[in-house]
Protein backbone atom coordinates (compact mmCIF):
# COMPACT_ATOMS: atom_id res chain seq x y z
CA UNK A 1 0.00 0.00 0.00
CA UNK A 2 1.36 3.39 -0.97
CA UNK A 3 2.61 6.04 1.40
CA UNK A 4 0.02 8.38 -0.08
CA UNK A 5 -2.79 6.08 1.09
CA UNK A 6 -1.35 5.86 4.61
CA UNK A 7 -1.12 9.65 4.72
CA UNK A 8 -4.71 9.87 3.54
CA UNK A 9 -6.12 7.62 6.29
CA UNK A 10 -3.77 8.97 8.96
CA UNK A 11 -5.43 12.39 9.23
CA UNK A 12 -8.89 11.19 10.37
CA UNK A 13 -7.32 8.50 12.54
CA UNK A 14 -5.22 11.10 14.34
CA UNK A 15 -8.38 13.12 14.88
CA UNK A 16 -9.87 10.03 16.48
CA UNK A 17 -6.72 9.63 18.57
CA UNK A 18 -7.31 13.12 19.95
CA UNK A 19 -10.63 11.90 21.33
CA UNK A 20 -8.84 8.89 22.80
CA UNK A 21 -6.25 11.09 24.50
CA UNK A 22 -8.90 13.50 25.79
CA UNK A 23 -10.88 10.67 27.36
CA UNK A 24 -7.72 9.24 28.91
CA UNK A 25 -6.72 12.58 30.45
CA UNK A 26 -10.17 13.24 31.89
CA UNK A 27 -10.52 9.71 33.24
CA UNK A 28 -7.05 9.53 34.82
CA UNK A 29 -7.21 13.00 36.38
CA UNK A 30 -10.58 12.36 38.03
CA UNK A 31 -10.49 8.62 38.76
CA UNK A 32 -7.19 8.60 40.68
CA UNK A 33 -8.33 11.12 43.36
CA UNK A 34 -11.76 9.48 43.45
CA UNK A 35 -10.09 6.11 43.90
CA UNK A 36 -8.08 7.43 46.82
CA UNK A 37 -11.25 8.80 48.44
CA UNK A 38 -12.85 5.37 48.01
CA UNK A 39 -9.83 3.81 49.75
CA UNK A 40 -10.32 6.15 52.68
CA UNK A 41 -14.04 5.31 52.71
CA UNK A 42 -13.30 1.57 52.80
CA UNK A 43 -10.96 2.09 55.76
CA UNK A 44 -13.40 4.44 57.50
CA UNK A 45 -14.49 3.53 61.06
CA UNK A 46 -18.02 4.47 59.97
CA UNK A 47 -19.25 1.00 59.05
CA UNK A 48 -22.14 1.95 56.70
CA UNK A 49 -19.75 4.16 54.69
CA UNK A 50 -17.16 1.39 54.55
CA UNK A 51 -19.73 -1.21 53.46
CA UNK A 52 -21.13 1.12 50.81
CA UNK A 53 -17.64 1.79 49.38
CA UNK A 54 -16.82 -1.92 49.37
CA UNK A 55 -20.10 -2.73 47.62
CA UNK A 56 -19.42 -0.06 45.00
CA UNK A 57 -15.94 -1.40 44.31
CA UNK A 58 -17.26 -4.96 44.10
CA UNK A 59 -19.94 -4.01 41.57
CA UNK A 60 -17.68 -1.88 39.38
CA UNK A 61 -14.89 -4.46 39.32
CA UNK A 62 -17.26 -7.40 38.97
CA UNK A 63 -19.14 -6.20 35.89
CA UNK A 64 -17.70 -5.47 32.42
CA UNK A 65 -16.77 -1.89 31.59
CA UNK A 66 -18.65 -2.24 28.32
CA UNK A 67 -21.85 -3.14 30.18
CA UNK A 68 -21.40 -0.10 32.42
CA UNK A 69 -20.93 2.18 29.41
CA UNK A 70 -24.02 0.78 27.69
CA UNK A 71 -26.05 1.17 30.89
CA UNK A 72 -25.01 4.82 31.35
CA UNK A 73 -25.53 5.71 27.67
CA UNK A 74 -28.69 3.75 26.91
CA UNK A 75 -30.01 2.37 30.21
CA UNK A 76 -30.24 5.49 32.35
CA UNK A 77 -32.57 7.33 29.91
CA UNK A 78 -34.96 4.35 30.12
CA UNK A 79 -35.44 4.64 33.88
CA UNK A 80 -39.03 5.55 34.81
CA UNK A 81 -39.75 9.13 35.91
CA UNK A 82 -36.13 10.36 36.05
CA UNK A 83 -34.86 8.84 32.80
CA UNK A 84 -35.54 11.95 30.71
CA UNK A 85 -33.20 13.93 32.98
CA UNK A 86 -30.38 11.40 32.59
CA UNK A 87 -29.89 11.70 28.84
CA UNK A 88 -26.19 12.50 28.47
CA UNK A 89 -23.96 13.40 25.58
CA UNK A 90 -22.26 10.19 24.45
CA UNK A 91 -18.76 11.43 25.21
CA UNK A 92 -19.80 12.76 28.60
CA UNK A 93 -21.49 9.44 29.39
CA UNK A 94 -18.36 7.56 28.31
CA UNK A 95 -16.16 9.74 30.51
CA UNK A 96 -18.49 9.11 33.45
CA UNK A 97 -18.38 5.36 32.86
CA UNK A 98 -14.59 5.25 32.66
CA UNK A 99 -14.17 7.42 35.74
CA UNK A 100 -16.54 5.35 37.86
CA UNK A 101 -14.99 2.07 36.70
CA UNK A 102 -11.33 2.98 37.04
CA UNK A 103 -11.85 4.71 40.39
CA UNK A 104 -12.78 1.29 41.79
CA UNK A 105 -9.59 -0.28 40.42
CA UNK A 106 -7.39 2.54 41.69
CA UNK A 107 -9.08 2.27 45.09
CA UNK A 108 -7.96 -1.36 45.34
CA UNK A 109 -4.45 -0.44 44.20
CA UNK A 110 -4.16 2.25 46.87
CA UNK A 111 -5.60 -0.07 49.50
CA UNK A 112 -2.92 -2.60 48.61
CA UNK A 113 -0.29 0.12 48.88
CA UNK A 114 -1.46 1.01 52.38
CA UNK A 115 -1.51 -2.63 53.48
CA UNK A 116 2.07 -3.06 52.22
CA UNK A 117 3.42 -0.37 54.56
CA UNK A 118 5.17 -1.90 57.55
CA UNK A 119 3.49 -1.27 60.90
CA UNK A 120 6.86 -0.10 62.19
CA UNK A 121 6.44 3.06 60.12
CA UNK A 122 3.39 4.01 62.17
CA UNK A 123 5.21 3.25 65.42
CA UNK A 124 8.28 5.23 64.34
CA UNK A 125 6.08 8.22 63.46
CA UNK A 126 4.55 8.15 66.93
CA UNK A 127 7.98 7.91 68.54
CA UNK A 128 9.06 10.98 66.57
CA UNK A 129 6.07 12.87 67.96
CA UNK A 130 4.24 13.31 64.67
CA UNK A 131 0.53 13.92 64.92
CA UNK A 132 -1.90 11.92 62.77
CA UNK A 133 -1.97 14.48 59.95
CA UNK A 134 1.83 14.75 59.81
CA UNK A 135 2.21 10.97 59.91
CA UNK A 136 -0.28 10.54 57.08
CA UNK A 137 1.03 13.26 54.77
CA UNK A 138 4.77 12.95 55.43
CA UNK A 139 5.24 9.24 56.03
CA UNK A 140 2.32 7.06 54.98
CA UNK A 141 1.05 8.63 51.76
CA UNK A 142 4.47 9.07 50.09
CA UNK A 143 5.26 5.41 50.76
CA UNK A 144 1.81 4.30 49.61
CA UNK A 145 2.15 6.13 46.28
CA UNK A 146 5.66 4.77 45.79
CA UNK A 147 4.44 1.22 46.34
CA UNK A 148 1.31 1.68 44.23
CA UNK A 149 2.98 3.49 41.33
CA UNK A 150 3.85 0.43 39.19
CA UNK A 151 0.28 -0.87 39.48
CA UNK A 152 -1.10 2.60 38.69
CA UNK A 153 1.14 2.72 35.61
CA UNK A 154 -0.08 -0.68 34.46
CA UNK A 155 -3.73 0.28 34.98
CA UNK A 156 -3.17 3.53 33.08
CA UNK A 157 -1.82 1.62 30.08
CA UNK A 158 -4.92 -0.59 30.24
CA UNK A 159 -7.04 2.56 30.28
CA UNK A 160 -5.47 3.73 27.01
CA UNK A 161 -6.42 0.44 25.35
CA UNK A 162 -9.89 0.39 26.87
CA UNK A 163 -10.69 3.72 25.22
CA UNK A 164 -11.39 1.63 22.12
CA UNK A 165 -14.72 0.81 23.83
CA UNK A 166 -15.87 4.30 22.85
CA UNK A 167 -16.63 2.71 19.52
CA UNK A 168 -19.42 0.67 21.14
CA UNK A 169 -21.28 3.81 22.23
CA UNK A 170 -20.89 5.61 18.90
CA UNK A 171 -18.16 8.05 19.92
CA UNK A 172 -15.86 8.57 16.91
CA UNK A 173 -12.42 7.64 18.23
CA UNK A 174 -9.35 6.04 16.68
CA UNK A 175 -10.80 2.55 16.14
CA UNK A 176 -13.96 3.99 14.56
CA UNK A 177 -11.98 5.69 11.81
CA UNK A 178 -9.78 2.62 11.34
CA UNK A 179 -12.77 0.31 10.81
CA UNK A 180 -14.43 2.84 8.51
CA UNK A 181 -11.33 2.83 6.31
CA UNK A 182 -11.12 -0.98 6.37
CA UNK A 183 -14.75 -1.39 5.29
CA UNK A 184 -14.38 1.26 2.61
CA UNK A 185 -11.07 0.16 1.10
CA UNK A 186 -11.06 -3.60 1.86
CA UNK A 187 -7.59 -3.56 3.38
CA UNK A 188 -6.20 -4.26 6.86
CA UNK A 189 -3.68 -1.44 6.65
CA UNK A 190 -5.83 0.95 8.75
CA UNK A 191 -5.91 -1.63 11.55
CA UNK A 192 -2.11 -1.86 11.41
CA UNK A 193 -1.81 1.93 11.51
CA UNK A 194 -4.24 2.08 14.46
CA UNK A 195 -2.19 -0.56 16.27
CA UNK A 196 0.98 1.47 15.75
CA UNK A 197 -0.72 4.61 17.10
CA UNK A 198 -1.86 2.72 20.20
CA UNK A 199 1.65 1.35 20.68
CA UNK A 200 3.13 4.84 20.44
CA UNK A 201 0.66 6.19 23.01
CA UNK A 202 1.30 3.37 25.46
CA UNK A 203 5.06 3.68 24.94
CA UNK A 204 4.98 7.40 25.75
CA UNK A 205 2.84 6.74 28.82
CA UNK A 206 5.18 3.98 29.98
CA UNK A 207 8.19 6.29 29.64
CA UNK A 208 6.42 8.99 31.66
CA UNK A 209 5.66 6.57 34.49
CA UNK A 210 9.21 5.18 34.44
CA UNK A 211 10.48 8.74 34.84
CA UNK A 212 8.09 9.30 37.75
CA UNK A 213 9.20 6.02 39.34
CA UNK A 214 12.85 7.11 39.14
CA UNK A 215 12.00 10.43 40.75
CA UNK A 216 10.21 8.67 43.62
CA UNK A 217 13.06 6.19 44.03
CA UNK A 218 15.67 8.87 44.58
CA UNK A 219 13.61 11.16 46.80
Amino acid sequence: MSLEYITQILKPMLQGAQMTVLLFIIAIVVSIPLGFLLTLAVRSPIKPLSWLAQAYIYVMRGTPLLLQLLFICFGLPMLPVIGEYLVLDRFVAACLGFILNYAAYFAEIFRGGLLAIDKGQYEASQVLGLNKWQMTTRVILPQMFRIALPAVANESVTLVKDTALLYAVAVPELLHFAETAVNRDFTIVPFVVAGIIYLIMTLLLTLVFKWIERRFRFE
